[in-house]
């Protein structure tokens, strides 16, 4: 029974209901749900003795919902349409900006410190959604895994600290802090993004569908130049 897929789908469901608890209960930052619940989840592999193979394959019944979860975040997008038609440029160029940024960043950052290959090409594609950033970082020979865990890790740090920057650089706008965070943390910063407000959420969503499309098109070029 132990080896039961519905462990990893039990596992993953308690986890993400306790960090939900812990961060409405204390308004603590750190207590992000996605962090609570990546460490719920190990700490419970480790008393059960269930290996993240046997766990992964109850926790796809779960992570089937990421596709649809995101295509929903339409519904906001459209209640805030005529918000994004009056903003649409700046809006495009915010994303592109932080795009290329990210893909930049890494690479100098690598560079700089002499990191490999192929746990560069692992990097490089961070800033996007998972279901798009493991092909392309495959494609460019890096590894899927190595780009899963800094997606995750990228996400909640963008959770935790990207109001507290919104607010330390005084950024009031609705629309340039769902763009904000949509681009740099992804689907964890989205459902943050989602609790400031319903254009930030709208945005924050947008941001993540361009923001992939874009990183998808410029990626292999940027990496050609600068590789």
């Amino acid at each position: 029974m132990i080896n039961s897929p519905y462990y990893g789908v039990m596992f993953t469901l308690v986890g993400y209901l306790l960090g939900m608890w812990l961060s409405k209960k204390f308004k603590n930052p750190i207590l992000n749900p996605m962090l609570v619940g990546i460490i719920t989840c190990i700490v419970l592999m480790k008393i059960t003795g269930i290996s993240y193979e046997e766990y992964k394959i109850g926790a796809n019944y779960v992570t089937f919902f990421v596709a649809p979860a995101t295509v929903s975040l339409i519904v906001p997008l459209y209640k805030n349409i005529e918000t994004l038609k009056k903003n649409l440029i700046p809006v495009l160029v915010g994303i592109f900006a932080g795009a290329v940024t990210a893909i930049v960043s890494v690479i100098l950052l690598a560079n700089l410190f002499g990191i490999s290959e192929q746990l560069k090409m692992s990097l490089v594609s961070q800033s996007i959604t998972t279901a798009i950033a493991i092909p392309l970082t495959e494609q460019i020979g890096g590894l899927g895994a190595i780009v899963s865990i800094s997606i995750s890790f990228r996400g909640v740090l963008g959770a935790i600290l990207g109001p507290s920057i919104l607010n330390l650089f005084k950024i009031k706008n609705p629309v340039a802090k769902g763009v904000a965070m949509g681009t740099t943390s992804h689907a964890s910063g989205t459902a943050k993004a989602i609790e400031m407000g319903e254009v930030e959420g709208a945005l924050s969503g947008l941001s993540i569908a361009i923001t992939g499309v874009i990183t998808a098109i410029v990626l292999p070029i940027i990496v050609g130049i600068m590789g």
